[in-house]
């Protein structure tokens, strides 16, 4: 991995660890830790270089919402209003992944364009997960829906890439959006169905790694398909960043 992707990614993981700590032992202190998560992702990204295009600020701005979210849903145990801000920042970030997912080209078809019928597993679990929610969702049914939806096609918007684009960046968008299904499907478990052991753990492990991988997919893609390249959607494999 390049130095410039090494020293925040490292960073990271210092940061992510501190926050579970301090998650653990219930402290104050978490607001700051885990408020620091997203600002070194957007940090990372801006280092990378290849990222200064258009479509790349769709980017930032799903990191920004993200980094929204992530402190607004540290106060919903004092209002339940912070939860719906929070859910509200989180379906923009989607949006803005979506977005980008949808926005990128590569030089081939989709697998998926060949074989369509296997969306419908994403539209299975989709469905079977807001079914076990849905008696402890309350007067929250509409919003978990409706985030439930945004997020499962942004997993579907990653899957779109596989054979589309070049390998790399696609299996980093795909894990990406995996982890990030799983962790918003725990983090819902957890608070709407019944306690999920060690949750914070999960939720916060499979999130963070969510977001590393979706920002390591971009960085990827922008170096693999520079500007100069983009009539053409060739990839550029001698590049650097690319390992």
């Amino acid at each position: 991995m390049n130095k410039r992707l090494l020293i925040p990614s490292l960073l990271l993981c210092i940061t992510f660890f501190i926050d579970l700590y301090l998650q653990y032992v219930q402290s104050e202190a978490r607001l700051y830790s885990k408020a620091l998560l997203m600002p070194i992702l957007i940090w990372m990204f801006q280092r990378s270089q290849p990222g200064k295009t258009t479509i790349a600020y769709l980017i930032y701005a799903g990191l920004l919402f993200s980094w929204a979210g992530d402190i607004l849903l540290q106060f919903d145990r004092y209002n339940p209003l912070y939860f719906i801000a929070g859910l509200s920042s989180f379906l923009l970030t989607h949006i803005c992944y979506i977005t980008y997912l949808i926005r990128i080209e590569g030089e081939n078809s989709s697998y998926l364009k060949k074989r369509p019928v296997m969306l419908l597993a994403v539209v299975a679990y989709t469905i079977e997960l807001l079914y076990i929610l849905w008696p402890g969702l309350q007067g929250m049914k509409i919003p978990v829906t409706i985030y439930a939806m945004v997020i499962s096609t942004m997993f579907a918007a990653a899957a779109w890439k596989y054979e589309q684009i070049h390998y790399q960046p696609a299996f980093y968008f795909i894990g990406g959006s995996f982890l990030f299904v799983l962790s918003d499907s725990l983090l819902a478990v957890n608070k709407f169905l019944r306690p999920v052991p060690i949750s914070g753990f999960l939720v916060m492990s499979t999130y963070v790694a969510a977001q590393w991988l979706i920002i390591r997919g971009a960085i990827t893609y922008h170096t693999l398909y520079q500007p100069s390249d983009a009539e053409q959607n060739t990839p550029n494999e001698n590049h650097p960043y690319i390992g």
